[in-house]
């Protein structure tokens, strides 16, 4: 008896094995399977995605502190660049990100290029409007503000130290992406809004600007030091603007600023347009190309410039549209 069950045991135990050993295969080979498919998908998947525009960072200053931490920026200097020899221009970035986020590293890529082109090149780390940080301000102000001081003051670092760093101050261009576009225009356009510890004799006008999408809003109109259709006067500084067609509700906030830029005197401003392209579109290439060699053209035309983009159009045949067209 004992002999037969430890027989019907092991039999038992046999087939076990058996069904272990098949079902063990049969999960490797579906293991393989799977494995060679997403081989075969991922790279159809990373073809369908459009990747950032990214370049190495520049040589990292700090141009102010504030309660102990840095406010740091990243300089990009031309090749063989000699601070001692002719000044060159100079072009500041200032990064979006809905003036509560974002990075300087947003306009590395740009900076990377317009420093091949003979400009010093600046990208910006500026205060962040935190809820805790709007939370402090008195009804009725906007938490765009909390963002103004720092750009202000990194303006004036460039220009009070333009000697180290091989840079014209009367040739400074600003320019922004979102809300960095927003806060180029307020920081160099509005007397008000500085820090209280910036050097005096250092003023933030510029002598051209380059716009990525600029977030403004009708609703600025509540707090009149960052609504900037207030600030826009006869004489300010030379635009080009980009925008993607189907970026509508920035589109709607930027167009009363456009009409009323076109009609003033000693002024132009250069509208651009991506057809079919929505928000921050100029981060993703083809894009980041196209803009970058209308804004090489239009501060060639300027003078800030000499010769041709080195940036090639893509053969994809895609283009901007100016406005007027």
């Amino acid at each position: 008896m004992g002999e037969w069950a430890n027989g019907r045991s092991g039999n038992a135990h046999m087939r076990s094995t058996e069904r272990w050993r098949r079902s063990g295969e049969t999960a490797r080979s579906l293991a393989m399977r799977y494995f060679y498919l997403w081989l075969l998908v991922v790279p159809l998947i990373a073809v369908g995605q459009e990747e950032r525009v990214s370049a190495p960072p520049g040589e990292v200053f700090t141009y102010k502190e504030v309660d102990g931490e840095k406010r740091e920026l990243d300089v990009y200097f031309p090749e063989g660049h000699d601070p001692s020899g002719d000044p060159v221009p100079a072009i500041i970035f200032f990064h979006g990100g809905g003036w509560g986020g974002g990075s300087r590293e947003a306009f590395s890529y740009q900076c990377d290029y317009f420093a091949s082109r003979g400009l010093v090149a600046v990208t910006v780390t500026y205060t962040l409007a935190s809820k805790e940080r709007a939370a402090k301000l008195e009804g009725g102000l906007s938490r765009k503000r909390i963002c103004m001081p720092d750009a202000k003051s990194a303006i004036r670092w460039v220009k009070q130290n333009a000697g180290d760093l091989g840079v014209d101050p009367d040739r400074l261009i600003a320019a922004g992406g979102s809300a960095g576009g927003h806060i180029s225009l307020i920081a160099t356009s509005n007397s008000g809004l500085n820090h209280p510890d910036d050097p005096e004799g250092f003023d933030t006008s510029v002598a051209a600007r380059v716009l990525f999408n600029p977030a403004l809003s009708t609703g600025d109109a509540a707090d009149s030091e960052i609504d900037y259709i207030q600030h826009l006067k006869p004489g300010a500084p030379p635009a080009i603007v980009f925008f993607g067609s189907e970026d509508k509700s920035w589109l709607k906030g930027w167009n009363p600023t456009y009409e009323k830029w076109k009609g003033l005197e000693g002024t132009t401003v250069k509208l651009e347009i991506a057809e079919g392209e929505k928000h921050a579109f100029f981060n993703f290439q083809p894009w980041a190309d196209l803009t970058l060699i209308s804004a090489d053209r239009f501060l060639a035309e300027l003078g800030f410039l000499e010769g041709e983009p080195t940036l090639q159009l893509p053969e994809s045949g895609e283009r901007l549209v100016p406005a007027e067209e």
